[in-house]
Order: C-alpha cells, then sequence, then structure tokens
C-alpha cells in the first residue's frame, strides 16, 4: 500500500496523498495549506491515515502530528520535522533529511519552520501555524 500512495504522488505530480480505510485524497497546494485545511475540516480522515508528502517541515509535521496520522513517508523532511514526529510517535520514512526546508526563493529557511521553533509541541503550535495561514491568504497573489 505504501508503495502505491509513493507512486501515486510522483506519477499524479501531487504535493500530498492521504490514505485511509481504501480512501485515497490527492492535494497539490505547496506548503501546509492543505494539510492545515484537510486537519480542520475532516479531523477524522486523518486519525489512523496513511500519507505521502514531497516535503514535510516542521509546520506540516506538527498538522500530521495533530491530525493523529499513523504513518508518514517523505521525499524530504527537515531534521525539526524528523524529530517531532518520531516524539509523537508517527512512523516515518523519507528519502533525505535536511537541516531545514528552503524557502520558495532559495534564499534562506521556510518562514513557516522558522517560526515553528518556539516549540516542539504541536499543540503549541497549531495558533502559530493558524496565524501563519491566515497572514499567507491575505497576502495579495503574484502574477
Amino acid at each position: 500500500m505504501r508503495e502505491d500512495l509513493i507512486r501515486l504522488l510522483h506519477d499524479g505530480n501531487y504535493s500530498c496523498v492521504v490514505s485511509k480505510d481504501g480512501e485515497i485524497r490527492t492535494f497539490t497546494r505547496r506548503g501546509v495549506v492543505d494539510l492545515f485545511e484537510l486537519y480542520r475540516s475532516d479531523p477524522d480522515f486523518m486519525r489512523g491515515a496513511k500519507v505521502a508528502d514531497k516535503v514535510i517541515g516542521k509546520g506540516a509535521a506538527a498538522m500530521l502530528a495533530l491530525g493523529g496520522v499513523s504513518e508518514v513517508w517523505t521525499d524530504v523532511i527537515s531534521e525539526p520535522a524528523c524529530e517531532l514526529l518520531e516524539k509523537c510517535g508517527v512512523e516515518l520514512s523519507y528519502d533525505e533529511k535536511v537541516p531545514f526546508i528552503i524557502n520558495r526563493t532559495r534564499t534562506g529557511r521556510c518562514p513557516l519552520e522558522t517560526v515553528c521553533d518556539v516549540s516542539d509541541n504541536p499543540e503549541v503550535l497549531y495558533p502559530v501555524i493558524c496565524d501563519f495561514v491566515k497572514k499567507m491568504q491575505e497576502k495579495p497573489s503574484a502574477g
């Protein structure tokens, strides 16, 4: 099953694939928004789910831990995200672990991962992530 999710993640060019009880949901947006919205709209679907994701930083890791997912596979994970998921007892596999996630302009750290430095507790990080997502959604999109 895990290999099927990973194949779907890459073949479908998705950012994230979540599977539970035979139902598979796919996501395409960058960053933590899809996991954040899934947690807010359907937390029951996350509990015990298996997840394949391309990149997991600390913010995404906090959302996965809060959601109670059972297993995570990712192409790339940051050291802080890896530590958080392991501390929360989430079964984790990855291709590459990096010191931190790089921002989209490749000029420094991911801003969400940076603001998540305040804690290793997903419940403490949740309002930080809420505030971050709200601010991102208020920004006018470029282009």
